[in-house]
């Protein structure tokens, strides 16, 4: 069975570097365009983690991720948020709002194809 994802990411950079390192792991990622993009994802692919950058600008990614926790449905599936290290504040309010996993971009980065394969 493939491993299905789903990435909430907007900045173009993450998203080709998730999706290219996805395709060549053999692992199905989706890229919601909105909140209710991810509902949606979540009823038809139950995944297996959910990758989100904290500093979209398209979603209140801190809400998502309480909504997503406050879920019977939706709380156990993992939360991985990734920032950057210059914005500690951010980090610490992820956290709160029940991100599973906080990481830096630059860790993010060089452990994407372990996070993708769900080795870390």
């Amino acid at each position: 069975m493939t491993r299905t994802l789903i990435a909430v990411v907007d900045d173009l950079f993450f998203a080709s570097k998730i999706r290219g390192t996805a395709e060549a792991l053999g692992v199905a990622v989706s890229f919601p365009r909105h909140a209710d993009g991810v509902s949606e994802i979540i009823q038809r692919d139950s995944p297996a983690l959910i990758i989100c950058d904290l500093h979209s600008a398209k979603l209140d990614i801190l809400n998502l991720a309480k909504t997503l926790k406050g879920d019977a449905a939706t709380r156990n599936i993992p939360l991985l948020g990734f920032f950057s290290h210059l914005q500690i504040e951010l980090e610490s309010s992820a956290k709160e709002a029940g991100f599973d996993r906080v990481v830096p971009r630059s860790l993010f980065t060089k452990n994407l194809a372990a996070i993708l394969q769900g080795e870390i």
